[in-house]
Formats: C-alpha cells, sequence, structure tokens
C-alpha cells in the first residue's frame, strides 16, 4: 500500500511541472484576452469619435466599427488560442476557404453592398436628395448598405441596388439651387391656344415657391391628333415633386372649367 502512494505521489511530481506550466500559460492567456478585448474597446470607441468628427455617415460608421472590432477580436481569439497550445493554422485555412467560397457565391450583393459603402463614404447624393439614375428618378427616402430607396413623382417607392448607382450616372438635381419643373398635358387643335396660355400663366401668380425669374412658360407642340402643352417653371430642388403635382391638378381643373378637350395627361419633372 505504501509502495502504491509512493508510486502516485512520484507520478504526480512528475506531472507538477507540466501542470503548472499549463495553468501559467492559461491564466497568461486570461489576462492577455481580458486586456486586449478593453483595449479592443476603446479603439472602436475612438474610432467611432473620430468618424463622427469627420461626418461619417451613421449607417457607414456604426457598419465599419463592427467590422474592425469583430476582426481584432477574431485575431485576438486566435492569439490566445495558439497561447494554450490549441493549433490554429488549419482553423483560419478552413475559415479562409470559407470566405472564398461564400464570396464567389454573393458576387451580386458584394458588389451592391461595396457600392453602398462607396455611396456613403463620397456621398454623390444623401437622404432628401432628387436624382436620376439607372432611368429612374426621384427623392432618396432611405441608403442602405445593399440598396437606395427613392420616391418617384407619382408617389411610388423605387429600391434601386447601390451596386447599380455606383457604375452608372447619377444627377443630383439637389445640388443646384433650381430646377426646371414642367407639367405636360394634350388639348384639341380647335382649342383656343392663346386663352390656355392666359390660364395657364395665371395659376403662378400667387405662389411664392414659384421663382418669377426666370418666368414660368408655356409652349405648344402639334401632334397628329391634338396638340401637347408644356408648362414650365423654375423653384428650388425640393419643391419640384410637389409643385409638379400641384400643378398637374391645377392646369387640369383650369382648361376643363374653361371647357377645353383635353386628351392623355401626364406629369414629368425635369
Amino acid at each position: 500500500m505504501e509502495n502504491h502512494v509512493n508510486t502516485l505521489w512520484g507520478q504526480f511530481y512528475g506531472w507538477l511541472p507540466t501542470l503548472l506550466s499549463y495553468v501559467g500559460q492559461l491564466v497568461l492567456a486570461i489576462i492577455v484576452l481580458l486586456v486586449g478585448w478593453s483595449i479592443i474597446n476603446m479603439i472602436t470607441r475612438g474610432m467611432g469619435r473620430m468618424m463622427a468628427a469627420s461626418n461619417i455617415e451613421p449607417t457607414l460608421r456604426g457598419f465599419l466599427l463592427s467590422v474592425v472590432g469583430l476582426l481584432l477580436k477574431a485575431l485576438l481569439l486566435i492569439s490566445v488560442a495558439s497561447m494554450v497550445g490549441i493549433a490554429t493554422t488549419s482553423f483560419v485555412a478552413v475559415l479562409g476557404a470559407a470566405g472564398l467560397a461564400v464570396g464567389m457565391a454573393l458576387q451580386g450583393s458584394l458588389a451592391n453592398f461595396a457600392g453602398g459603402v462607396l455611396i456613403l463614404l463620397f456621398r454623390p447624393f444623401k437622404v432628401g436628395d432628387s436624382i436620376t439614375a439607372a432611368g429612374n428618378t426621384g427623392t432618396v427616402v432611405s441608403i442602405e448598405m445593399f440598396r437606395t430607396v427613392l420616391q418617384d413623382a407619382s408617389n411610388d417607392i423605387v429600391y434601386v441596388p447601390n451596386g447599380t448607382l455606383s457604375n452608372n450616372v447619377v444627377i443630383n438635381s439637389s445640388q443646384s439651387e433650381r430646377l426646371l419643373a414642367s407639367v405636360s398635358l394634350l388639348i384639341d387643335y380647335n382649342d383656343d391656344i392663346d386663352k390656355a396660355r392666359a390660364l395657364l400663366l395665371g395659376l403662378f401668380e400667387n405662389d411664392a415657391l414659384v421663382l418669377k425669374t426666370p418666368a414660368p412658360s408655356v409652349s405648344f407642340l402639334p401632334r397628329p391628333a391634338n396638340v401637347a402643352v408644356t408648362l414650365g417653371f423654375w423653384c428650388a430642388p425640393g419643391n419640384v415633386t410637389p409643385l409638379v403635382a400641384k400643378y398637374s391638378e391645377a392646369s387640369i381643373q383650369a382648361l376643363k372649367k374653361e371647357g377645353f378637350r383635353l386628351g392623355v395627361t401626364a406629369r414629368t419633372a425635369a
């Protein structure tokens, strides 16, 4: 019995250096993890303050801070794992291969994501701007990471992929001090165009939102079956959509009231 106990104590003393070494590595790894985690949080908070001072969009700021934080914490965890003797080479290789496979499968989505980052970073337009891009015209409602949401003159919601916006020409009308808005409709050949001009121009007399210089104008273009009438006026970029809607309705009502025979009506804004 005594010999058995002595044998166990001998084995324990043999394992003791290894055990103490492993415990020391584990304690050191925990300290590194706690200190590193705190440092990473300090770094991300500092970056957040710098980005806020640089007026970077909140959506992009939050995303970049999340990505940086995740990458730094992943590197920290891999380092801590290697400190306690866990093999990380194969794990990193598997993560790299998985990332490559996912990237190839989501090429279109990644293009839209990259476009969203570029839009938020360089800000060719912002929420509230009136833009024309990829055959769509409207007011920017929101800028998301994968798509931009527009509201057109008909109050329809249009979703445009950010990849399309970043790779095509974008006309930002809101960066101009004034814009030319227009309302188009059709009248009969037998209608009095001078009377129509007077009626339409009279609609703007008391509207402070319509610029007096350049003055509103009315033009007529004969067509095979009728006459196209275009009512043009200048206004601030933010007033184009509501004023086009207002004067589309007002023009129709004024002309109908005077007996004009209207054709198919349409609304446009440039």
